[in-house]
């Protein structure tokens, strides 16, 4: 809910202030600053599964029990889409003011975009499944850097930050395309409350049915950005005892 609550405020304020109230960097630092609070906040009752794409992927190499994926995912779902909610009743009277009322996907005053990503008009499906895709393995990989004890891991408390730049950094370098979902549970719930709330159907069949893209595209670049890193990277560090030892270190043993 917190991640999602800053990301997508920040975009609402950027659009219905009509540029004067923010531009695409706010709402880069937005969802940056979001993410990095979501994981002070339930990293120590989930290890801060915000990302479904993320979850799956660990259910997929046995790092987390299938059993577990349900409730983990209906929790990132209703997140989203109670954030979502909340977003449109905090600017709903703006939305109104700059939309007379006529909620729309496309179009001069189209603000669909507040809550879910949408292809921009150059982009092909397969362009943006490449854009969602390419940004989640530079996710997956970024997060599992600054976790990796076995290798140069961020400093303890550090890593909410570093991830929160992370996201910043695909924000500001990969997002013109498509927005970077990179999360399904990010951009699947507002869109199904956007359809509930006034903007129909046409969520869905926008941007030639561009609504599965942001589902199984960064599924998929999670999957294959954990396997660049297991094979380039994890498959050739050494234990970190191993490691400690022939570095000098004194080894410290901890309950």
């Amino acid at each position: 809910f917190m991640h999602q609550m800053f990301g997508l405020s920040s975009a609402a304020q950027v659009l219905l202030g009509k540029g004067h109230l923010g531009e695409q960097l706010s709402i880069n630092l937005g969802f940056a600053i979001g993410v990095t609070l979501g994981i002070h906040a339930a990293g120590g009752i989930s290890g801060a599964h915000l990302n479904a794409a993320i979850t799956i992927t660990h259910c997929i190499l046995g790092n987390l029990p299938w059993r577990k994926l349900p409730a983990y995912v209906i929790g990132q779902v209703l997140g989203s889409f109670t954030a979502a909610a909340t977003v449109f009743g905090l600017y709903y009277d703006a939305l109104y003011d700059y939309t007379n009322g006529v909620f729309t996907v496309t179009g001069p005053n189209a603000t669909a975009s507040i809550f879910s990503t949408y292809p921009a008009p150059y982009v092909s499906l397969a362009g943006g499944f490449f854009s969602e895709f390419i940004a989640t393995v530079m996710l997956i990989l970024g997060v599992l850097v600054i976790h990796d004890e076995k290798n140069n891991a961020a400093l303890k408390g550090t890593q909410a930050l570093l991830t929160g730049i992370v996201v910043l950094g695909i924000g500001l370098g990969m997002g013109m395309n498509t927005g970077y979902a990179i999360n399904p549970s990010r951009d699947l719930p507002p869109r199904v409350f956007t359809a509930m709330a006034g903007w129909g159907t046409d969520v869905f069949t926008a941007g030639h049915h561009w609504w599965w893209v942001p589902v199984i595209a960064p599924i998929l670049g999670s999957f294959v950005g954990t396997l660049i890193y297991k094979l380039f990277i994890d498959f050739h560090n050494q234990p970190v005892l191993e490691s400690e030892n022939e570095k000098g270190q004194p080894v410290v043993e901890s309950s």
